[in-house]
């Protein structure tokens, strides 16, 4: 069996703009009721998690201006996401709940408090996307002249979890005793100081929440990079990846697995999620024809402009200077941002391609392409599954869609389980051990 997660791609924010089957969620994106009808569907469907992207600033990478990003609502708005987690899970008894957090930009104290304290509040359900962010534009919101060279932001990523997980664990298990005929709620004597001081950080602790029923709430990670490869096999539980194909997805697989033996771990421990966005119809000739449609689509002026600002943003270069009939140029050694994003599109102009042919027929939310009537497509994800020796599948989408979120968990999921692809029910009450029940 393989595990299902859904991605929402720009968090807590407008999901919906410029999206077909939106309805009135453009002008209510702010309104928590359209995430908790999405959390209630997936947990329908028995989905491990959804996680929430986040992101700490507008950007202005593209022609030096906001213009681009907020006519067309890229990386903003944005809401804080650990808020409507807390929310979402008043709603729901056993998704797993993930916001994300910047470990360059959250002090390792204020986000080991907010993880147990969603961990209480979800009773064992919470996890962290750990991101080190990517833009100067965040940094200098956080009082930075310009954010941290790439590496070290990892080795400050690597130094900042540890910290949080000895404050996680500066209470003992058996910490509270809640005993009141001696009116002691916590045994002083369990709860501990952990003078902490590392290159980057230091704390004296301990953390004045007792820790949430899973003791270290999930950590999800997306490592692409070698850097970001090597943080994710020695912290995450699990891994956001888009590798493209069925070969890169077992090489991806295969490496981090590499990775975490390296670091004395078990590869079951994490499990890595390829993220798809699945074209589905109730025949395989009306997804082929969707299909076919969408991608028409991007040639368009707004599609062209879209994706060129948020490729500036990735990799910090603005990529309004650039001819569109020519070749990609050579950035090699100038990328600060999403290293593997931008090595994915110099990949594919290696053979000549032009920047233009590059933004239309790039996609970099989406490892494999899936496209029929759901038992097709059910069929396409559990051979390419079986092949790749991975763990599951992370769905997105270009908007919140209702209609799509139908199509996978009432259409395609019911395929999943009746082949036994996936599980029918959930196992237990927490996040991790869901997590770890295959």
């Amino acid at each position: 069996m393989f595990h299902l997660g859904w991605f929402v791609g720009n968090g807590y924010g407008l999901n919906s703009w410029g999206s077909d089957w939106a309805g009135s969620f453009d002008r209510s994106w702010t309104d928590a009721s359209n995430y908790i009808q999405l959390a209630r569907s997936l947990e329908r469907a028995s989905f491990d998690y959804m996680i929430f992207e986040d992101g700490l600033m507008i950007p202005n990478a593209y022609e030096g201006s906001m213009r681009a990003y907020l006519k067309h609502a890229l990386e903003g708005p944005r809401n804080d996401p650990t808020a409507l987690v807390a929310v979402l899970s008043q709603h729901t008894s056993r998704i797993g709940l993930i916001p994300t957090l910047s470990t360059s930009f959250y002090p390792p104290f204020m986000a080991a408090r907010m993880l147990a304290t969603l961990d209480h509040l979800t009773h064992g359900r919470a996890g962290g996307n750990l991101v080190t962010s990517s833009s100067h534009r965040a940094a200098e919101n956080f009082g930075l002249d310009q954010h941290f060279e790439h590496d070290l932001r990892y080795r400050m990523a690597g130094e900042w979890v540890e910290l949080v997980e000895a404050l996680l664990a500066s209470w003992e298990p058996d910490a509270v005793v809640f005993d009141e005929a001696s009116n002691t709620y916590a045994d002083h004597t369990k709860v501990h100081e952990i003078d902490f001081e590392g290159e980057f950080y230091r704390s004296r602790g301990p953390l004045n929440t007792p820790p949430g029923p899973q003791g270290r709430p999930v950590i999800c990670q997306a490592g692409g990079s070698p850097a970001g490869r090597d943080f994710a096999a020695q912290h995450a539980d699990t891994i956001i990846a888009v590798p493209l194909g069925i070969d890169g997805m077992r090489e991806y697989r295969d490496d981090i697995s590499e990775r975490m033996r390296r670091f004395g771990r078990d590869p079951r421990d994490c499990k890595v999620m390829f993220m798809v966005n699945p074209v589905i119809g109730e025949t395989d000739d009306d997804a082929e024809e969707e299909y076919s449609r969408r991608w028409a689509m991007r040639d368009s002026e707004a599609y062209l402009e879209s994706s060129l600002a948020t490729m500036s943003y990735f990799s910090g270069i603005d990529f309004s200077q650039f001819d569109l009939d020519e070749p990609m140029p050579d950035l090699a050694g100038q990328v600060n941002g999403h290293q593997s994003s931008m090595t994915r599109y110099a990949k594919d102009g290696a053979d000549g391609r032009t920047l233009r042919q590059l933004v239309i027929g790039h996609d970099t939310v989406e490892s494999l392409r899936l496209v029929g009537s759901p038992a097709t497509v059910a069929a396409q994800m559990t051979e390419a599954m079986e092949h790749v020796g991975g763990d599951g599948y992370l769905f997105t989408s270009a908007g919140f869609d209702r209609r799509h979120i139908a199509a996978v968990t009432d259409g395609l999921v019911p395929q999943l389980k009746k082949a036994g692809a996936v599980r029918s029910a959930y196992e237990h009450e927490h996040f991790r051990d869901n997590l770890l029940a295959f």
